[in-house]
């Protein structure tokens, strides 16, 4: 492992990192800027935020010449099912039900969400 110990990666870090797991190999910090989703972003941003990312162990990276080749070291999944279990003990007191509960009375499931989590329940219970 490189870097610090901390991988609580910011909104901005979050962005890069997507871009790098959506990827099918190391990338640079251009190749990263010259993303359709990243064209906001200035180079020497993306090269900054790289740099905190790896002091945080999130990336690491491969010199191949004068280029610096970033990987992700967060696997996707896990970092998505920490940060869900997160949002639910800060926001929700630990109830997954109370999340949906505050999702459906906000009206932010639609009858096709309710379906497809029915069919999962349906699924899990076979």
């Amino acid at each position: 492992m490189t870097g610090g110990k901390d991988k609580g990666i910011s909104d901005a870090e979050y962005e890069i990192i997507s871009v790098l797991w959506s990827a099918d190999e190391p990338m640079t910090a251009q190749d990263i800027s010259e993303r359709e989703e990243m064209k906001k972003w200035k180079y020497s941003t993306i090269a900054t935020l790289l740099k905190r990312m790896y002091e945080k162990g999130a990336v690491t990276y491969e010199k191949r010449g004068r280029y610096f080749y970033y990987s992700p070291l967060i696997d996707e999944q896990e970092y998505k099912t920490e940060q869900t279990k997160s949002l639910v003990s800060r926001l929700y007191n630990g109830s997954v039900k109370n999340l949906v509960a505050a999702l459906f009375e906000n009206k932010q499931l639609s009858g096709d969400d309710v379906k497809d989590i029915k069919d999962m329940f349906d699924l899990w219970e076979d």
